[in-house]
C-alpha cells in the first residue's frame, strides 16, 4: 500500500507542480461573484479575488434587482437536481450497501430527513442560517455566528430577489442542502440505531449545527468565518466536514454493530444511486454559481474531472493492493472525488479538477482501509471516511488549488495564507460540530430509552421491528 502511494504521490507530482497559465475558471468565476449585487448586463466583469460565492449572495436582497429568467432556470433545474441526490440518489446508494433486513430504514431516514427539514427550514431555519440581522463585517457579534428570526415562515421571502433570481428560488435551492446533510450521517449508524432516536437526532441537529455552521460560512460580511475569506463554493465544510465529523462522533456513541463485517445486500442498487449522485451534484456544484454562466460551465467542468480522476485513482489502488479492481472501490472514489470537490468547483482549474479528484480518493481510500479498521471504529458506511475524510481534504485542496499557479483564480489572497485560512476554518467546523453532536445524542438517548435497537431486532434487521415490513418478499 505504501509503496503504491508513494509511486502515485510522484507521479502526481511531476503532472501538477508546474506552473500553468490562468485558465478559463479565473474568468468563469467572475459571473457568479457579482450575482446578488450586479445587474445581469454587469455579469462580464471579472471579479478582485475568490470570495465566497454564496456569502456575497446571502446577506440578503437588494430592491431594484433585475430578476434573470436564464439564471432562474438553471437554479430551478439546480434545485431539483440536489434534491435528486437524496431521493432517491443517497437513498438507494446507501440501501444497496446496507443489509436487506435494513433497506426500508435507510429509505425511510432519507425521506424523513426530507420531510423534517422542509419544515424547520421554512419555520425558522432559512432565517437562521441567511438572516443578516445585526451582522457588520469585521465585527464579532452573535450575528456572527447565527441569524436572527426575521425571515420566520418566509416573511419577505416570497417578494424578494437575490441577486437575480428570486429568493423563493434561493430558499428551495439552500433547502436541498439542508436536506441532505443530516441524511448522510445516516450511513455512519445504520443497521443499530432505532428509527425514533435518529429521526430525533436529525430534527435537532440541523438546529444547533447545520444552521449554526450555514450562517458561520455563508452568510456574508459579518459572518465569522466569511470574514475571514474560507473558501467554501458549495458545502466542503457546511455539508461534507459536519456530517464526517457527526458520523464519527455517532460511530463511537452507539458503538459497533455486533456484526461490523457484512457484504453489501445489492451492490447494482448502490451502483445506481451514485449514478445518480454523481448527476446530481452537477447542480450542486455548477448550481452554486447562482447563475447561467461560464462560472457554472466551468465549476460543472471541475465536478465532472474530479469524479473521474478518482474513480481511477482507487480503482487502481485496489488493482494494485488487491489484484483487481472493485465496484464498492470504484463508487466510492466517485463519491470521494465528488465530495473532494464541492469546496473548490469555482475556484479551480482543470488541473485542481485532476488532482483534487486523485488526491482525495487516495487519502480516502486510506483511511477506510487502513485507518478504520486499526482503530476498529464502525463507520458502516464509510460517511467518516469518505465525506469526512474528503471534506477536511477538499477544504485544505481549496486553498492550493484555487491560486493562479494552478489555474486557480484566487487573487485575493496567497496560496500558504489561504490554505491557513482553510485549516482554521476546518477545525473550528470540526469542534464546534464534535461537541454539539455528543450533546444531542446523550439528550437523544435519554428522551428516546437509548440510542440503540435491541441485539435480536439489529440480528433480524431494523425493518420489520421499526415499520413491521420487509423489502423483499420470500414466498
Amino acid at each position: 500500500m505504501a509503496k503504491g502511494l508513494a509511486v502515485v504521490g510522484a507521479v502526481a507530482a511531476g503532472l501538477f507542480l508546474r506552473p500553468a497559465p490562468a485558465s478559463a475558471a479565473t474568468v468563469a468565476a467572475a459571473p457568479a461573484a457579482q450575482g446578488a449585487r450586479a445587474s445581469a448586463s454587469e455579469a462580464a466583469a471579472p471579479r478582485a479575488g475568490a470570495r465566497n460565492v454564496v456569502a456575497t449572495l446571502a446577506n440578503g436582497p437588494k430592491g431594484g434587482d433585475v430578476i434573470d429568467t436564464g439564471d432562474t432556470a438553471w437554479l430551478l433545474t439546480s434545485t431539483a437536481l440536489v434534491l435528486f441526490m437524496t431521493l432517491p440518489g443517497l437513498a438507494l446508494f446507501y440501501g444497496g450497501l446496507a443489509r436487506s433486513g435494513s433497506v426500508l430504514t435507510i429509505l425511510m431516514q432519507c425521506m424523513a430527513s426530507a420531510a423534517i427539514v422542509t419544515v424547520l427550514w421554512t419555520t425558522v431555519g432559512y432565517s437562521l442560517t441567511f438572516s443578516d440581522a445585526g451582522m457588520k463585517e469585521g465585527v464579532i457579534n452573535l450575528g456572527s455566528f447565527i441569524g436572527g428570526f426575521d425571515k420566520t415562515l418566509l416573511k419577505g421571502v416570497e417578494s424578494g430577489v437575490v441577486g437575480t433570481i428570486p429568493e423563493a428560488l434561493w430558499f428551495c435551492f439552500q433547502l436541498t442542502f439542508a436536506i441532505i446533510t443530516p441524511a448522510l450521517i445516516v450511513g455512519a449508524f445504520a443497521e443499530r440505531m432505532k428509527f425514533s432516536s435518529s429521526v430525533l437526532f436529525m430534527a435537532i441537529w440541523s438546529v444547533l449545527v447545520y444552521y449554526p455552521v450555514g450562517h458561520m460560512v455563508w452568510a456574508g460580511p459579518g459572518s465569522l468565518l466569511g470574514d475571514l475569506n474560507a473558501l467554501d463554493f458549495a458545502g466542503g465544510l457546511v455539508v461534507h466536514l459536519t456530517s464526517g465529523v457527526a458520523a464519527m462522533v455517532s460511530c463511537l456513541m452507539v458503538g459497533q454493530r455486533k456484526k461490523a463485517t457484512m457484504e453489501p445486500h445489492n451492490l447494482p442498487m448502490a451502483v445506481i444511486g451514485a449514478g445518480m449522485l454523481w448527476v446530481g451534484w452537477f447542480g450542486f456544484n455548477a448550481g452554486s454559481a447562482v447563475s447561467a454562466s461560464a462560472a457554472a460551465a466551468m465549476a460543472m467542468a471541475a465536478t465532472q474531472i474530479a469524479a473521474a480522476a478518482a474513480c481511477l485513482a482507487w480503482s487502481a489502488a485496489d488493482w494494485i493492493e488487491h489484484g483487481k479492481p472493485t465496484t464498492v472501490g470504484a463508487i466510492s472514489g466517485i463519491v470521494a472525488g465528488l465530495v473532494g470537490i464541492t469546496p473548490c468547483a469555482g475556484f479551480v482549474g482543470p488541473i485542481g479538477g485532476l488532482a483534487i479528484g486523485a488526491l482525495t480518493a487516495l487519502v480516502c481510500r486510506f483511511f477506510v482501509e487502513t485507518v478504520k479498521p486499526h482503530f476498529g471504529y464502525d463507520d458502516a458506511l464509510d460517511v467518516v471516511g469518505v465525506h469526512g475524510v474528503g471534506g477536511f481534504t477538499g477544504n485544505l485542496l481549496a486553498g492550493v488549488f484555487a491560486a493562479p499557479f494552478f489555474g486557480g483564480n484566487n487573487i485575493a489572497m496567497g496560496m500558504a495564507a489561504q490554505t491557513g485560512v482553510q485549516l482554521v476554518a476546518s477545525l473550528v467546523v470540526m469542534a464546534y460540530t464534535a461537541v454539539m453532536t455528543a450533546g444531542i445524542l446523550a439528550f437523544v438517548g435519554k428522551v428516546t430509552g437509548g440510542l440503540r435497537a435491541s441485539e435480536e431486532e439489529e440480528a433480524a434487521g431494523l425493518d420489520q421491528s421499526s415499520f413491521g415490513e420487509t423489502a423483499y418478499r420470500t414466498n
